[in-house]
């Protein structure tokens, strides 16, 4: 029987590139000479810090270009609290998504399910198996999950006929 697989991946190379691109973007840019804005990446977690709000904001942006020039959604994103740093600065973290976790799980299956193709959909760790009798109800699976409101950047992987 035809299956596919839908994960949610965020390739970390990719995104070190990315950042450190905007470090080397940052370092050249006027307007951010001799103030305390760093850009940090650590394993699933991207670190921003900026002298005052409109410093983060212009970091942002910075991240955001790079990462998307990358390849990378935006909705792998995951923006945390603003907090308070040493020396008057703002510190904001940004998580990384990886996996699909169960909730949204859930609503993925809920909306295949909607769809009233006859596919069956299971969960499987951090990713979600679709098999079906034809290729023909998969693809239109995959069409109806690219244009449904997931806040997930998904993949489609494994398919097999």
């Amino acid at each position: 029987m035809p299956t596919f697989d839908i994960v949610s991946k965020t390739d970390k190379q990719e995104v070190d590139n990315a950042v450190n691109i905007a470090k080397k973007e940052l370092s050249n840019r006027f307007d951010f000479k001799g103030c305390k804005s760093t850009i940090e990446y650590a394993s699933e977690e991207i670190v921003l810090v900026a002298d005052d709000d409109f410093k983060l904001k212009q970091l942002k942006e910075i991240l955001e270009s790079k990462v998307t020039k990358r390849g990378i959604s935006l909705l792998a994103l995951d923006y945390q609290k603003l907090e308070d740093a040493t020396l008057g600065t703002l510190r904001q973290k940004i998580k990384l998504k990886q996996g699909v976790d169960k909730d949204r799980a859930r609503k993925i299956i809920q909306i295949i399910k909607d769809t009233k193709l006859k596919v069956q959909a299971q969960l499987m760790d951090d990713q979600v198996r679709v098999t079906a009798k034809k290729i023909d109800d998969l693809q239109a699976v995959i069409a109806t999950l690219k244009r449904s409101d997931i806040d997930l950047p998904l993949q489609f992987v494994n398919m097999r006929a």
